[in-house]
C-alpha cells in the first residue's frame, strides 16, 4: 500500500483529478483518498514511482510517507 500526503488536496475536484491520474497509470489500483485529512492511499503492484509522478502531472504536490 503506498500512502501520499498531498496538502494542496482540497475539493471533491481533487479527488476527481487524483483518482483519475492514479487510474491511468494503474487501472486496477485501489485508490481510497481521506480529502480532510490530505491523505491518499494506493493500492497498486506497479511503480510508485509512476504514480506519484502522475499525481504531479495532474498538479499537485504528493509527500510519499511509505
Amino acid at each position: 500500500m503506498l500512502e501520499f500526503t498531498i496538502h494542496d488536496m482540497t475539493c471533491g475536484h481533487c479527488v476527481g483529478a487524483i483518482t483519475k491520474a492514479i487510474k491511468e497509470v494503474e487501472p486496477q489500483a485501489a485508490v481510497d483518498i481521506d480529502l480532510a485529512g490530505h491523505l491518499v492511499r494506493v493500492g497498486a503492484s506497479g511503480d510508485a514511482q509512476a504514480i506519484e509522478d502522475a499525481i504531479r502531472e495532474a498538479g499537485y504536490t504528493p509527500v510519499r510517507r511509505n
